[in-house]
């Protein structure tokens, strides 16, 4: 039911920024949660900064090299899937603890590497840690009112997010402190493993899953999203093969020889795995696509009989438009994050250390850009028009910087990165203001699909990379995207729309998120 408010009421209802500093209550809660996924990326994108030091060391190719970005992200999109069921049935404690302290396993066997597959296999299982984004989520969302969501939300997303660029600027600095030579890298990732591990612990012990004396609702123990009429468990299907094609399309990478042109002449260099693993793991693409069809009908068998919904009706197109706007605006900052190093540092002609630096710029104004996003989205309780807007300025931006070239002066390719970031990284904020509100019960799941679409942007845009397309080239797709993005949120039913005279007060901690009417 809408509250009664005064004008003086609803402004004092307004998303309040200076309280984002108090770590008191709700707020104690979302720093807890924004640290931990500030660890998640440190550890997520420890090797961004270092990916040419450990070419040079493993004599590894342009290709090779662009195929442990990719791996970097690969399973973070079934993770991201499995997260969410898993948080939605056990709770955020549990799972975001648990995930940090697995994550390090493997990082670490990263940074004692002997071998480039050794690499590629170990990096792919990092790569799981990118599905900490959803816990956090369903956390946030817990905690706070639908008026502050957004603004809470685009600061746990922003912040943690930072983490990416927090790797890229204290990690070398540490290498340079206490080792040289080769293999000095080995150092800064050990460490980015060892603060996830032991913050997940602290976060064991510290974190609450809800505020006292409210109940933390938990989905039907089924396989897969509930969904609430025939046409979207047919949506739902459909939205599970664009992620199978990115998982496949990993697969073909690590299988595909890499030929490059020397002075000598060409060589191939052959693919990580040979033309037998790549079938089987062909075959565990299919099959993890077949269990995910198999989930969906098992889970709204009743949906599909004409049956009643077990859950309260939410408008399922909520779900696919936004997860195509996230492909978008999480796509570009992963593709940013881990090929802008390279990209400064090839067209500038720069050191590794001031490359990474230079990149920083883009992932470093998540700061302020992903919480501005939530924030405006909160303000002007528009949060359809919010997103159109972002992702509208996406495009122009990165249409300017299509024509980027070596001779602009390095300030200015700096900044108009750091204003497309706030366009890009807005957008993400602004996506996920609307997220946890379509369906309170089933957040998590529903945070884990939209969030696995973002990582099939970065697999997207990656794999320009391999097509060696003009670098510039990447920037035209991403503006492009954007459009296209934007166009279909004019689409997007009016999902967690605040209008006057219905804000909830803002001291209503404990107050369960409303769940939306479709």
């Amino acid at each position: 039911m809408a509250t009664t408010t005064t004008p003086a009421d609803a402004a004092d209802n307004k998303p309040r920024l200076r309280a984002l500093l108090s770590f008191r209550g709700r707020y104690r809660m979302l720093h807890l949660a924004t640290l931990a996924f500030l660890a998640s990326f440190v550890l997520w994108f420890d090797m961004a900064p270092f990916l040419d030091d450990i070419g040079e060391e493993f004599g590894l190719t342009a290709g090779q090299k662009a195929t442990l970005a990719l791996c970097n992200i690969a399973l973070t999109i079934p993770a991201r899937t499995l997260i969410g069921l898993l948080v939605d049935r056990y709770g955020p404690r549990r799972v975001y603890g648990a995930l940090l302290i697995f994550a390090a396993i493997p990082n670490t066997v990263f940074a004692f590497a002997q071998s480039y597959s050794m690499l590629v296999v170990s990096r792919l299982m990092v790569s799981i840690v990118g599905a900490g984004f959803v816990v956090g989520i369903r956390l946030v969302a817990e905690w706070f009112p639908k008026r502050e969501l957004g603004t809470a939300e685009g600061f746990y997303g922003g912040w943690g997010n930072f983490g990416s660029a927090a790797a890229a600027l204290t990690l070398p600095v540490f290498v340079a402190a206490v080792a040289d030579g080769e293999g000095a890298w080995r150092w800064g990732v050990g460490a980015a493993g060892v603060l996830a591990a032991g913050y997940g612990v602290f976060f064991l012990f510290m974190a609450r899953d809800v505020p006292d004396g409210k109940t933390y609702q938990r989905p039907a123990r089924k396989p897969g999203l509930q969904v609430t009429s025939r046409g979207a468990v047919f949506g739902l299907i459909g939205l599970q093969v664009p992620l199978a094609v990115a998982l496949g399309f990993v697969v073909y990478r690590l299988n595909a020889d890499v030929t490059v042109t020397t002075p000598t002449g060409k060589k191939v260099f052959p693919g990580v795995v040979n033309d037998g693993t790549a079938a089987v793991l062909y075959v565990l693409v299919a099959a993890w696509l077949a269990y995910q069809v198999y989930a969906v009908v098992k889970t709204n068998r009743g949906i599909l009989k004409g049956e009643a919904p077990e859950v309260e009706h939410y408008p399922f197109a909520a779900v696919g438009l936004l997860a195509m706007a996230y492909l978008v605006t999480f796509g570009a900052e992963l593709t940013m994050a881990a090929w802008l190093p390279n990209f400064f540092k090839t067209l500038f002609d720069m050191d590794t250390t001031t490359a990474a630096t230079a990149a920083a710029c883009f992932a470093g104004t998540n700061l302020v850009t992903r919480p501005f996003g939530g924030w405006l989205s909160d303000r002007t309780g528009r949060r359809k028009l919010t997103l159109l807007g972002l992702l509208a300025g996406s495009f122009l931006c990165y249409l300017v910087l299509w024509r980027i070239d070596s001779s602009w002066p390095i300030w200015q390719s700096v900044g108009l990165l750091a204003l497309a970031s706030v366009f890009i990284q807005g957008g993400n904020g602004a996506v996920y203001a609307i997220v946890p509100q379509i369906q309170h019960r089933l957040a998590g799941q529903i945070s884990g699909l939209v969030g696995a679409f973002g990582n099939v942007g970065g697999v997207l845009f990656t794999s320009l990379i391999f097509l060696q397309v003009v670098p510039q080239t990447v920037f035209l797709v991403i503006g492009i995207a954007s459009l296209a993005a934007g166009l279909c949120c004019l689409l997007l039913p009016g999902v967690g729309e605040v209008r006057r005279g219905d804000a909830p007060p803002a001291d209503q901690a404990a107050a369960p998120v409303p769940v939306a009417a479709g």
